[in-house]
């Protein structure tokens, strides 16, 4: 059996630190958070692998060095309300947690988001709703959200989830164009986005949020 508190230190002092992230709250939650505990059980000895994980029909957990650097843009308030976009089987949320009054996770595969309301529990985080929803709907009922953070890229980002952006709020999620990403972090200014360019990075394209077709003959 792996050590996976040592596993989880060296995620830290390996991939996370190195990428200049070196905010107390996100190092303190993902030295706790038991990431092995959110993936599916036969990949649970690659949990702290420094890449994507696969959770199937193209989902993922981030590279720890992508979420970690996605965090540290976003700076994560005490006493703000997140909304996790794709959250998977709940570690982006539980990590997310430690840091915001509350997280609302919106996962639109009905056995993730049953997974995820699962593996929350068990991990003893009780201040995360886990939605199951269109990723692309969010969750209005919930909000505006002071930070809004979707798990995975997208190549077009629809009007109803910029709208549940509070004023003064953040969002923050991977744009890709082809091969090719860039995140990028937004801020509501009287009721406009205004977006920019922090780092590069990838990732399947999040249900929804894919780029519509052109006709042609």
């Amino acid at each position: 059996m792996p050590n996976f508190s040592q596993l989880r230190t060296t995620m830290v002092d390996t991939q996370v630190r190195p990428s200049d992230v070196t905010k107390f709250p996100i190092i303190q939650s993902m030295l706790t958070v038991p990431r092995e505990a959110f993936v599916p059980a036969a990949k649970r000895d690659a949990a702290y692998v420094g890449e994507h994980l696969d959770l199937g029909n193209g989902r993922v957990v981030l590279d720890p060095r992508v979420l970690a650097k996605m965090l540290d843009e976003l700076d994560i308030q005490s006493d703000e309300l997140v909304l996790d976009l794709g959250a998977g089987l709940g570690y982006s949320s539980a990590v997310i947690a430690h840091m915001a009054e509350a997280v609302i996770a919106v996962e639109e595969d009905a056995d993730m988001a049953a997974a995820a309301a699962n593996n929350l529990m068990e991990a003893g985080v009780d201040n995360v709703v886990v939605e199951t929803a269109v990723l692309a709907d969010g969750a209005p009922q919930h909000g505006p959200y002071d930070v809004v953070i979707l798990q995975g890229g997208v190549e077009t980002l629809p009007d109803a989830i910029l709208s549940q952006v509070k004023s003064g709020g953040r969002i923050a999620c991977i744009f890709l164009d082809g091969a090719l990403g860039i995140m990028k972090l937004g801020y509501n200014i009287d009721g406009e986005i205004n977006w920019r360019a922090s780092f590069n990075a990838t990732a399947p394209v999040l249900p929804g949020f894919e780029a519509k077709k052109a006709f042609a003959l």
